[in-house]
């Protein structure tokens, strides 16, 4: 029945996005001219100060709500941390940990935390997995993932299911002993264990199964909204471990992943940091831009990860009460690093950088610089220091030159 579910998913989705032919536009001079809404008007309401921006941002969080990413829930759940297992890792140089997290006995999330013997309180790395926990390491403690995902590349994943030999298989992502040896820890979950990303993941997901105790109905959110809730509840269990820094805890994510660490951030300002890998649009990418993947590609191909309602500004962009760049800026006055890659055309890098400039309007509030009028930087350059951002060699990915970058981001943002 479950690939039944699968197989129709994918033939519906393809048959929606055969309605209309699609050329992504990879040249500059079709872009078009576009004008950006300013973060600092807010209907008839001009903001000039930080106290106001702080007291009118929820005008911002509702249209970006009401438009795109759907509700959060604002209900509490009981929520029951389980410590499975725990032992030394890396010659002795970080403790890693196995934690059931559990909602109201009908939603499970298994969470891997792995932290520096060396530091009594670490600063982290927060995150979700595309693919199951397993895929992070090779070491065999770690619960394979059972629900569907991502990733469905035999002999590793058949059927969108991991087989054991995807252990490990995406341990280049994550530079664990890197991390360690910077002095911080890793935490991270599958996305799949709050809603699996397919059209109809919601059925066995967190929307469905809490939506009465959540007092949300299923279609009032979106998978992106599912993910994002995950990462609060990830960072609920690590407040309560006393070997993590609750002030310094970086949520980060690659791709549509990156896209729920944005939303995550921007509505839950725990966050201390918000790193954006490579999220393109629906992420730090501006929709305005018509560069690469577009709204009307991305709905179609993912209709599940966002409101119906966003969908209908396709071919209408400038439409849009929003753009990106305001919800980056709704991560202010925190430090936020964007990343791209040159071999990533589709993220559309000069999008994400272009909405990652704009942010100073709102950080100048605070009396904090953003990346000022600087153009877009050469390859392997990064710009900034609050607000960070680099274009990289290569594909669409996040690599050890990435995690160099967010090393040092951390360390230098969060002292």
């Amino acid at each position: 029945m479950k690939r039944f579910i699968l197989l129709f998913c994918f033939l519906n989705t393809t048959i929606m996005a055969q309605q209309k032919p699609f050329v992504a536009n990879y040249d500059e001079s079709k872009v078009g001219a576009f004008t950006l809404p300013d973060p600092l008007v807010m209907g008839s309401k001009k903001i000039t100060t930080k106290a106001e921006w702080e007291k009118n941002r929820g005008y911002w969080l509702d249209l970006f709500a009401s438009h795109m990413y759907g509700k959060l829930p604002k209900k509490k759940l009981k929520q029951v941390n389980t410590l499975i297992s725990k032992k030394e890792i890396l010659g002795g140089k970080a403790i890693q940990s196995i934690w059931k997290m559990d909602f109201e006995g009908k939603v499970q999330a298994t969470v891997v935390v792995i932290l520096p013997t060396a530091v009594k309180k670490a600063p982290v790395f927060l995150g979700l997995n595309f693919c199951g926990n397993q895929t992070i390491s090779t070491d065999e403690s770690i619960p394979m993932f059972d629900k569907y995902v991502v990733c469905n590349n035999a002999p590793d994943f058949v059927n969108y299911v991991s087989q054991p030999s995807s252990r490990g298989v995406w341990a280049t992502r994550w530079q664990i002993e890197k991390v360690i040896d910077a002095g911080f820890g890793t935490i991270t979950a599958a996305c799949g264990d709050f809603e699996e990303d397919h059209a109809n993941g919601y059925k066995n997901g967190v929307r469905t199964r809490l939506a009465s105790a959540l007092g949300l109905k299923p279609e009032e959110w979106t998978a992106m909204g599912a993910w994002a809730w995950g990462l609060s509840r990830i960072m609920d269990l690590a407040q309560n471990i006393q070997q993590i820094d609750p002030n310094k805890v970086i949520v980060h994510g690659h791709s549509r992943l990156g896209k729920a660490a944005m939303w995550a951030g921007a509505n839950d300002q725990r966050f201390a940091a918000i790193i954006s890998n490579e999220s393109g649009e629906g992420g730090a990418a501006l929709s305005r831009r018509i560069y690469g993947e577009t709204i009307w590609r991305i709905t179609n191909s993912f209709p599940h990860w966002f409101l119906p309602k966003y969908a209908t500004y396709s071919d209408r962009e400038n439409e849009l009460p929003f753009d990106q760049h305001i919800l980056l800026s709704l991560l202010s006055p925190r430090p936020v690093y964007v990343a791209s890659a040159f071999g990533d055309q589709w993220s559309d890098p000069k999008g994400e950088f272009l909405s990652t400039r704009e942010m100073e309007k709102v950080y100048a509030l605070y009396g904090k610089k953003g990346l000022g009028n600087i153009e877009m930087p050469g390859l392997n350059q990064p710009v900034g220091q609050l607000i960070r951002y680099h274009i990289r060699e290569g594909k669409h990915d996040i690599n050890e030159y990435d995690w160099e970058q967010y090393i040092k981001f951390g360390k230098e943002e969060l002292n």
